[in-house]
């Protein structure tokens, strides 16, 4: 039987936008001063670190309650690494890059190619990455609102613990990992309305356009995608009939069943793209040595508790923190590169 995910990757309806506003480094409240003095003493470098850490979110869930339960986990997080820590939930994850590259976050939690563009465009360290379901990777799943044309097999429905029923085919309902059910992927054609997620997001653009373009012989910067702003958005998108075949993580059902128990009848998986490094925690690159090892091991340290695994679980379904694998971004990065100049 299928297992239950409840993924948490992400996507942007939030009302929060952010000003992305250059900062000066030569002004005294920057958080970075003291770069090289260029008088040859030998001067160590010193930097300022902030009074009140900021930790940006992208929205995974409905904007009021994840701003809730971010509060709670940076509550969390100021004990343990004894900074404030005010949290925001960014529009999209191209605004927290913004912000982690004009001093207006410190911390930001990102999916795979946000987390990289973090790095390489905001100028970012990247210190953590999620664990789920003992997992440090996740796919994309493909899903539909006319299985009579994308299940190439019978759909089989999966009850789940709480009793609810999701459907599956082309062996959807059985496979742990991905890719799989490529085949019915080759019926999309380049003018199929798609529901995606965001233009920055990993599983929901970024890896169903690479894997349409690898299997459908698609353009992928041609398709006819319709940006939900939102995983569980992207489903509601195709449950009203409106695109016919949409993406999202796997199973973002999950965030929806609670006000609709039939959504997982409404929308059947159909594919799974490859797999995908997970989301994970990036922090700005003008802070101390010092203070980003304090930050990640905090993070750590909350997560090991009861209170702060079930605050990690409410806001990205996060079970686990580890060191980020960097040569496992690096496909991402890749895959990244491909959509250059979008």
């Amino acid at each position: 039987m299928k297992r239950n995910l409840r993924w948490a990757a992400v996507g942007a309806v939030a009302a929060l936008a952010l000003t992305a506003c250059g900062s000066n480094p030569n002004e005294p409240e920057d958080s970075a001063d003291g770069g090289d003095s260029g008088d040859g003493g030998g001067q160590e470098e010193t930097v300022e670190n902030p009074e009140t850490l900021i930790l940006g979110l992208v929205p995974s869930q409905e904007v009021d309650t994840l701003v809730e339960d971010a509060d709670a986990l940076g509550a969390l997080i100021s004990e343990e690494v004894g900074i404030p820590v005010e949290t925001f939930v960014s529009e999209s994850y191209a605004a927290l890059v913004t912000a982690m590259g004009t001093g207006q976050a410190h911390i930001g939690m990102f999916g795979p190619i946000a987390l990289v563009q973090a790095a390489d465009q905001g100028g970012a360290e990247i210190i953590l990455q999620s664990v789920r379901y003992g997992s440090p990777t996740y796919h994309t799943q493909w899903f539909t609102n006319d299985p009579g044309t994308y299940c190439l097999d019978d759909v089989v429905e999966v009850t789940n613990d709480d009793g609810s029923v999701y459907t599956f085919c082309n062996g959807t309902d059985s496979a742990e990992s991905g890719p799989a059910g490529e085949d019915a992927l080759a019926l999309i054609e380049q003018d199929t309305p798609i529901s995606m997620v965001d233009a920055a997001s990993a599983s929901g653009y970024y890896y169903p356009a690479t894997q349409l373009q690898r299997v459908a012989d698609l353009d992928p910067l041609a398709l006819n995608t319709q940006f939900a702003g939102g995983h569980p958005n992207s489903i509601l998108n195709v449950a009203s009939g409106d695109y016919p075949v949409g993406v999202s993580f796997d199973d973002a059902r999950d965030n929806l069943v609670e006000e609709n128990p039939q959504i997982g009848e409404e929308v059947t998986v159909f594919a799974y793209s490859g797999e995908i490094p997970n989301d994970g925690v990036a922090v700005a690159g003008d802070l101390s040595d010092e203070l980003t090892q304090q930050i990640s091991d905090a993070m750590i340290a909350v997560m090991e508790t009861e209170e702060g695994a079930a605050q990690f679980d409410a806001v990205y379904s996060i079970e686990g923190l580890v060191p980020a694998d960097l040569d496992a971004l690096e496909e991402a990065r890749e895959v990244e590169a491909n959509f250059a100049g979008l």
